[in-house]
């Protein structure tokens, strides 16, 4: 008898879902989410200028948790989260921001986990790029210091496979190289060359990584827990 009810009821639910995901986009022009996007979006916090653009791929996957994954897009500002991105928020909540002009980009396959990603110009995130959790990704000073030093901004990207791991800070004009990891609490202020293992205050190399090409995580998506 369970077992015909779920079988009923997540089906209604997804449909009421959807239905409330396409009023969303109704209200917000520049809001697009793909059909094949989880649902469970719809307990996401949206915060969109009218001039913003946030575009949401196939397949990306979060979990059925209100206000777990914050957008914040303002004027003339664009976010993209690209195919099959898992915003993972088991921890904590995400906050994806992007300011006035600025551009956030999520490349295909990421994973992000109750991290904090700020732009006010670019951050760009590669293919399969890993942020974990209490990370903090920022292309800027966020404020001027002084009346004689004004606020910095400079592009952040993280290279194909990298890991971020847990309360890592990174600051602005910044390049993680592809396969690279970053270990705990680090704060990164320099570029990070392909296949380094960093950590530290201030990060510095301190070892090579091989492939992580072939490293996956399990999915939600994978299992009966994806939903609806």
């Amino acid at each position: 008898m369970q077992r015909l009810w779920i079988r009923i009821y997540w089906p209604l639910l997804r449909v009421l879902d959807q239905w409330r995901l396409r009023r969303l986009m109704r209200r917000h022009p520049g809001l697009e989410i793909h059909p094949d996007a989880s649902t469970n979006l719809v307990f996401a916090r949206f915060e969109l200028a009218p001039s913003a653009r946030l575009r949401i791929g196939p397949d990306v996957y979060t979990e059925r948790r209100r206000d777990a994954v914050c957008f914040r897009v303002d004027s003339n500002a664009e976010v993209d989260i690209g195919a099959g991105t898992w915003l993972y928020t088991d921890l904590g909540t995400i906050h994806l921001r992007a300011m006035r002009d600025g551009r956030l980009i999520v490349g295909p396959e990421c994973w992000l986990h109750a991290c904090h990603i700020s732009a006010k110009e670019l951050v760009e995130l590669s293919r399969k790029a890993w942020v974990g959790p209490g990370s903090r990704v920022l292309d800027s000073d966020q404020h001027a210091l002084d009346a004689d030093h004004p606020q910095r901004t400079e592009p952040i990207r993280l290279g194909e496979h990298t890991w971020i791991s847990a309360d890592v800070t990174i600051m602005r004009g910044v390049e993680i190289g592809d396969h690279s990891v970053i270990g705990a609490r680090a704060l990164v202020t320099r570029s990070i060359p392909p296949h380094s293992l960093a950590f530290g205050n201030p990060a510095a190399v301190r070892g090579k990584v091989g492939d992580r090409s072939e490293i996956g995580l399990f999915r939600a998506s994978d299992s009966t827990m994806h939903q609806p």
